[in-house]
């Protein structure tokens, strides 16, 4: 793995990872947003059968990501699931390693908008939310939530003009009070990160962030939303 970088983000020392996901060294935990574990199976009972192999490739890199950066901790915020019916269609191999997983590491599921959790679910923890040195994290961020929040559900992909050829990545979305993780699921899509949908959540300028060899980039957006702030982005990238 290449040298991580650090983000400072509510007096914390944060490591973003190329992966998809947010690492907290203060207190060895592993944050992940929207799994969305038996996306395919749900799709298939629906009569659109995809390759049954999400959930089983989302736990590979999960596993392997938390053994990677040595977690002890696991926080997930919401979305783990995709739908409230998921653990009726979990097949004993998954449902082992969801297990495993959570001997292996502290599991924390955040309840999201679309799993159905009960009380130590899979050997984990479930909570609504979680408050971490003065931290808020949810599953979706909340306007009128004055504390640092860390938060997932929007999925926010940042979309360039690279050499002609147009790129999207998995990207985090944040200012100095909202950090909005992307979807860490292996079968999941994503929103334009300068959408009024992501951009209304901050009260004013904020940046697309993803990790290439190495180092954190930062592209600039707007919280008015639209295709300037994408513009503004791929500018900074060229």
């Amino acid at each position: 793995m290449p040298p991580a970088p650090l983000l400072s983000f509510a007096g914390q020392s944060f490591v973003p990872l190329a992966e998809r996901a947010l690492y907290w060294p203060r207190h060895r935990a592993l944050i992940v947003a929207d799994l969305h574990l038996e996306k395919a199976s749900f799709y298939a009972a629906a009569g659109q059968p995809l390759p049954p192999y999400d959930s089983h490739d989302t736990l590979d890199r999960l596993a392997r990501l938390a053994d990677e950066m040595g977690a002890q901790a696991v926080w997930c915020l919401g979305d783990s699931f995709h739908d409230r019916e998921a653990a009726a269609r979990i097949v004993p191999a998954v449902a082992a390693r969801l297990h495993a997983q959570a001997a292996a590491t502290r599991i924390v599921w955040i309840a999201g908008n679309h799993d159905g959790l009960a009380g130590g679910a899979w050997g984990g923890t479930v909570a609504e939310e979680m408050v971490v040195d003065g931290i808020v994290l949810r599953h979706q961020c909340r306007a009128d939530e004055p504390r640092p929040e860390i938060s997932g559900h929007f999925h926010p992909k940042l979309r360039l003009t690279l050499r002609g050829r147009s790129v999207s990545r998995p990207c985090f979305a944040g200012d100095a009070r909202r950090l909005i993780l992307p979807a860490f699921g292996s079968l999941t899509g994503g929103l334009d990160v300068a959408a009024a949908p992501i951009g209304a959540n901050f009260s004013g300028a904020y940046d697309a962030m993803l990790v290439a060899e190495g180092r954190l980039l930062r592209f600039a957006c707007d919280s008015g939303g639209g295709r300037d702030a994408t513009a503004r982005a791929v500018r900074a990238f060229g």
